[in-house]
């Protein structure tokens, strides 16, 4: 199974391929899409949709896991950021692909065995985990990734409880 994470943003959106099979993880590619602020708020949201369809297009994944958005300051942030997620989740509906979606407390859980890990507890891991030489980079990618890792340890007769509806 490949499965794209996706941890959601604005300026910069983190993704992680991996493919999971018997148990096994095997990146196959990671990184960010970044929207530039010269650029306007609707040419933003198109390059991430572009960004996002040429990721599933070029990658075929099977299911695509995002990571839940989490924010309690700027409303203006939360607003560009869930823009940017909804133009991701709508290339991956366009996809017909199955949508997923865990908390930031589940993927940590999953990842290091900790709801309450730090960001570098959780990047070691995902590094760990995945047989990386190298902690992945920017922070969005690694996060992305542990929301691959995450799905991949929920596939299972709960798997339909984290589907977006």
């Amino acid at each position: 199974m490949i499965i794209l994470g996706i941890d959601p943003g604005y300026a910069i959106l983190g993704y992680g391929v991996v493919k999971f099979e018997k148990g096994s993880f095997t990146v196959i590619d990671y990184g960010v899409i970044e929207t530039k602020p010269d650029r306007t708020f609707p040419e933003r949201l198109e390059l991430l949709h572009m960004g996002v369809t040429m990721l599933i297009n070029k990658y075929k994944p099977d299911h695509i896991a995002f990571e839940e958005l989490f924010f309690y300051h700027n409303a203006k942030t939360v607003i560009q950021v869930a823009a940017g997620r909804g133009v991701a989740l709508l290339a991956a509906q366009e996809a017909g692909i199955p949508l997923y979606e865990y908390t930031p407390m589940q993927i940590k859980l999953s990842v290091t065995g900790d709801g309450h890990a730090d960001k570098h507890q959780v990047q070691t891991m995902v590094k760990l985990l995945l047989k990386l030489t190298a902690v992945p980079k920017p922070d969005d990618a690694a996060d992305a990734l542990g929301a691959a890792i995450c799905h991949a340890s929920m596939i299972g007769p709960s798997l339909e409880e984290f589907r977006i509806k």
